[in-house]
C-alpha cells in the first residue's frame, strides 16, 4: 500500500494524481494520495488510519519547511517515526521530501553565495535519519557550497548531495546504495583541519582546510557506521 504525501507542494491537487499515474506506470496499483494541507488534518482519524495501513509513503517535492511546519510534532509525525524505526516500512522522498528526511535540514540558501557565512539556513527535519544532511538538485543547481557550509558548522554530520535522476537506498539507517543514472556527492567534515568560520563576519567568505568528499555512482555503497565507501566497479579490484 503506497500513500503519496503532497504536503510540501503549493499545488497538491494537481501533482498528486501525476504521482499516482507514474507509480501505476511502474506497476504499482495500490496507490492513493493523502492530502494534508493543515496541521489539524495530521490528527484526523482517517488520515492516521491510512498511514498506519501504509507500507510505503512517498513525499513529493515543494518546500521542505512547509512539510516540517505542517507535520512536525503531530500524531502523524509520531506514527511515521514509529513505523520507520519499528516496522517493515519505506519512506521515499523526492526533492523537499528527501531533504526533510534527516534530523538536520537545509531549507534555504543561494547556490551562488553559499560559501558566504550565514547564507545557508538550517532547521530541524522530520528526524528519520540522524547524522546526515541532505541537499537535492545538487549537480544541476550547483549546490555543493551549501553542503560545505552546513558540514563545516557541524562536522559530525555527513553531507549528502543528490543529483538529478539519482537517489540513495538507505537500509536500517546504516548502509547507503546509490541508485539511478547520476551522481551522489558525500561531504565528510570529520577530518577538517582548520576554518575561519567563527572569525569572519556574516556575509564574508568561508575557508575550509581538508574537507573530504566522495562521489558515488550506481551500485556504490557507503556505510554510515564505519564511514567506508565501496566502489562497485573499482579500478583496483
Amino acid at each position: 500500500r503506497i500513500e503519496v504525501i503532497t504536503t510540501a507542494s503549493k499545488i497538491p491537487r494537481e501533482i498528486g494524481p501525476e504521482y499516482v499515474k507514474a507509480l501505476n506506470f511502474l506497476g504499482a496499483t495500490n496507490v492513493d494520495v493523502l492530502y494534508i494541507e493543515k496541521r489539524e488534518q495530521a490528527t484526523d482519524p482517517e488520515v492516521i488510519a491510512r498511514l498506519k495501513a501504509a507500507d510505503v509513503v512517498m513525499f513529493t517535492g515543494g518546500d521542505q519547511l512547509r512539510l516540517t511546519s505542517i507535520l512536525g510534532g503531530t500524531p502523524f509525525h509520531d506514527i511515521l517515526l514509529d513505523k520507520y524505526h519499528n516496522e517493515e516500512f519505506i519512506y521515499a522522498g523526492t526533492s523537499a521530501g528527501a531533504a526533510a528526511a534527516s534530523n538536520t535540514m537545509i531549507y534555504q540558501g543561494s547556490s551562488s553565495e553559499a560559501l558566504l557565512k550565514g547564507e545557508v539556513k538550517i532547521s530541524s527535519g522530520l528526524g528519520l535519519i540522524d547524522g546526515v544532511i541532505i541537499d537535492t538538485h545538487f549537480v544541476q543547481r550547483g549546490r555543493i557550497g551549501r553542503l560545505f557550509q552546513a558540514v563545516v558548522g557541524n562536522p559530525r554530520v555527513l553531507g549528502i548531495g543528490l543529483g538529478e535522476d539519482t537517489g540513495l537506498l538507505i537500509t536500517n539507517n546504516t548502509q547507503m546504495e546509490a541508485i539511478g543514472s547520476g551522481l551522489v556527492i558525500l561531504v565528510d567534515g570529520r577530518e577538517i583541519k582548520d576554518t575561519n568560520l567563527t572569525k569572519v563576519e556574516l556575509g564574508q567568505p568561508i575557508s575550509i582546510s581538508h574537507l573530504v568528499t566522495h562521489v558515488m555512482s550506481k551500485f556504490d555503497t557507503y556505510n554510515l557506521e564505519t564511514h567506508k565507501m565501496h566502489i562497485q566497479s573499482s579500478h583496483y579490484v
